[in-house]
């Protein structure tokens, strides 16, 4: 008999590049987890607060939105701002990992590395400071 959904953990997911989005959304999956999918910014942060996920993930490649006012926005929320966000982007992308932790992501990764890091990163952000 399988256990309730609900007894697994949720993870919110924001991306907008097919892969590694959705790769990521099936080795969440894998790993035990929930997961819900968002790929419009603009609604992101009432998302989570409704949804109440134990980890956010984000891509920080958007082309719709500015990913790190939505980390800020999500760390300024009550219902939210103790969810880790663990960002990921390209490895050429300095400035996007630097800003995103500036804005309040616990873990950055790059692309080639969350997929195969994803259970280290996760136990990593969900570690209580």
């Amino acid at each position: 008999m399988n256990a309730p959904s609900m007894t697994k953990p949720l993870a919110l997911v924001f991306y907008e590049r097919l892969m590694p989005g959705s790769q990521l959304v099936n080795r969440l999956q894998d790993l035990g987890y929930r997961v819900s999918t968002a790929s419009e910014l603009a609604a992101f942060a009432a998302q989570a607060e409704k949804e109440g996920p134990m980890v956010i993930i984000m891509d920080l490649t958007s082309d719709n939105g500015d990913v790190n006012a939505t980390i800020k926005s999500l760390r300024a929320g009550a219902k939210t701002q103790h969810i880790p966000i663990v960002g990921f982007t390209s490895k050429s992308n300095k400035k996007a990992q630097g800003a995103a932790v500036e804005a309040g992501a616990k873990l950055v990764a790059v692309d080639d590395a969350i997929l195969p890091q994803l259970p280290q990163l996760l136990e990593q952000a969900l570690e209580v400071d």
